[in-house]
C-alpha cells in the first residue's frame, strides 16, 4: 500500500515511516514543524488548516483510508478510566480551550470522510518532551516540576512506537470513528513523578497546593497535574488485533533512560 505520513520526521513519524517501510508499504512523507506547541494558538491554527487541506485533498484523490491523530488525555474529569462514548473536556481551562476546539474539528472532518482518529495518550519516546533530553524531563531532573495538591491527575502514557504499531494495524481494518490508544498502566502524577524523578536520580519532587501551582502556571498547567483522566485501551486492543510494546509506562522510560529504579510494584494500581 502506498502510504502518506504528514509530519514523517515528527515523534511518531519517525517511528511510523521505519514500520511502514519493515512492512512492504510505500512510504511518501511530508515533514511540518517539529512538536507543536500545543498552547500556542496559531500553531495550532496552522496545523489544523493543514490538517483539513490534506484531508480535502485525500478525498479529491480517491484515498481509500485516513487515521488522524486525537488525544486520549482531553476527557471530561471524572472517575474510572475514561472510553470512546465519554466525552471531551466540556469546559476545559481557557490556555487548553482552543486545542481542544482543534481537535474537535480535525475528528469531525476525519469522521466526515469515514476516516479512524487514533487518541494517543502522552506521548513519549526518541524525541519527545520525556526523552533524556526533553523538556519534561530536564524539568524533573532540576527539581521543577512539583506535584500539585493530591496529584490527582491519572496519566495514559504511549510510546512512540506503539502508536506507530497501532496506526500500521489500523491500516489493515475498516473501522471508523475513534480509538484509544495508551499502554494497559494508567498512573496518578504522585506515583508517576516521584518513579521518574527515581529513575533520574533528581530531587524528590515537592508538594504544592494547587492553587500555588495555578498563580505559577494557570489553569492549564494546574489541571494537567490534578484533573487528567486516564484513558481505557479496551477497544482499541480489541478493534485492531493491537497490544503495546510497552505495556507499562516504566518499561518504555527504563528503556529509553536505562536506569531500573522505578519499579512497578511501588506504584498504586488505578
Amino acid at each position: 500500500m502506498r502510504v502518506l505520513v504528514a509530519g514523517s520526521t515528527g515523534v511518531i513519524g519517525e517511528q511510523l515511516v521505519l514500520q511502514l517501510a519493515a512492512s512492504g508499504h510505500d512510504v511518501v512523507g511530508v515533514s511540518r514543524e517539529r512538536g507543536t506547541d500545543l498552547l500556542d494558538r496559531q500553531a495550532v491554527r496552522r496545523a489544523v488548516r493543514t490538517a483539513r487541506n490534506l484531508i480535502d485533498a485525500a478525498a479529491q484523490a480517491g484515498v481509500k483510508r485516513l487515521i488522524t491523530q486525537g488525544l486520549a488525555y482531553a476527557y471530561e474529569p471524572g472517575k474510572g478510566l475514561a472510553d470512546e462514548d465519554a466525552p471531551l473536556w466540556v469546559h476545559p481551562p481557557a490556555q487548553f480551550a482552543p486545542v481542544l476546539a482543534a481537535v474537535v474539528e480535525l475528528e469531525q472532518l476525519t469522521r466526515e470522510v469515514n476516516g479512524l482518529v487514533l487518541r494517543f495518550g502522552q506521548l513519549y519516546g526518541p524525541g519527545s518532551a520525556f526523552s533524556p533530553a526533553g523538556a519534561y524531563t530536564e524539568q524533573v531532573r532540576a527539581g521543577k516540576l512539583p506535584i500539585a495538591g493530591k496529584g490527582e491527575s491519572v496519566l495514559s502514557f504511549t510510546h512512540a512506537a506503539d502508536a506507530a504499531s497501532a496506526i500500521v494495524a489500523a491500516l489493515d481494518s475498516d473501522i471508523a470513528g475513534v480509538l484509544n490508544i495508551v499502554d494497559d498502566t494508567p498512573v496518578t502524577i504522585r506515583d508517576w513523578l516521584p518513579a521518574f524523578a527515581t529513575m533520574l536520580r533528581a530531587p524528590a519532587p515537592r508538594h504544592l497546593p494547587a492553587a500555588i501551582v495555578r498563580l505559577a502556571v494557570g489553569g492549564w498547567g494546574a489541571a494537567f497535574m490534578t484533573k487528567l483522566r486516564g484513558a481505557s485501551n479496551t477497544r482499541g486492543k480489541t478493534k485492531l488485533n493491537w497490544r503495546p510494546l510497552f505495556a507499562s509506562w516504566t518499561e518504555g522510560f527504563t528503556a529509553e533512560h536505562g536506569h531500573g529504579e522505578a519499579s512497578s510494584s511501588s506504584l498504586t494500581a488505578i
